[in-house]
């Protein structure tokens, strides 16, 4: 039996969505218009900027970016092409690739992290209380927790 959304469920619901693509789309848009680059290739290079040896297996970062292997696949390619990112053989799964970081990879999100943490601030944190900052980081935690946890 489908257990259908109330009136104030429906309301929260979409207010959530259009919410989320808002931000999404700011953010994304800041990116193109100052860095020349979308937010998920932006999302890629934080993520290897933050693993060991600036370098992870391509499973692991299509994990870590929420993307499917096809889609992560392809973005890298773009950063290839770019130079920000190198792909090589995994030495320990000859089957596998880790994609690495290049230093002008690092250079570019550096250049790029200044405006995009303004951007985050403008169009999240500074439109909330601390009151509910700590809501909204409770309830993605539960939610982050629920979903990964396979209940999704």
């Amino acid at each position: 039996m489908t257990r259908w959304l109330d009136d104030d469920e429906q309301r929260i619901w979409r207010n959530f969505l259009a919410m989320t693509q808002l931000v999404n789309e700011r953010l994304d848009r800041q990116l193109q218009r100052d860095s020349g680059m979308p937010h998920t290739y932006y999302m890629i290079l934080v993520a290897l900027s933050e693993a060991d040896d600036r370098a992870m297996r391509m499973t692991d970062l299509a994990r870590r970016a929420q993307s499917s292997q096809s889609r992560l696949s392809h973005a890298v390619a773009r950063l290839e092409e770019r130079g920000w990112v190198r792909r090589t053989r995994c030495a320990d799964d000859r089957r596998g690739n880790t994609a690495v970081l290049t230093d002008d990879g690092f250079a570019a999100l550096a250049a790029a992290a200044h405006g995009h943490v303004e951007e985050v601030r403008q169009a999240l944190f500074d439109a909330l209380t601390a009151e509910q900052l700590k809501a909204l980081d409770d309830i993605s935690t539960a939610v982050r927790g629920q979903t990964v946890g396979g209940s999704s």
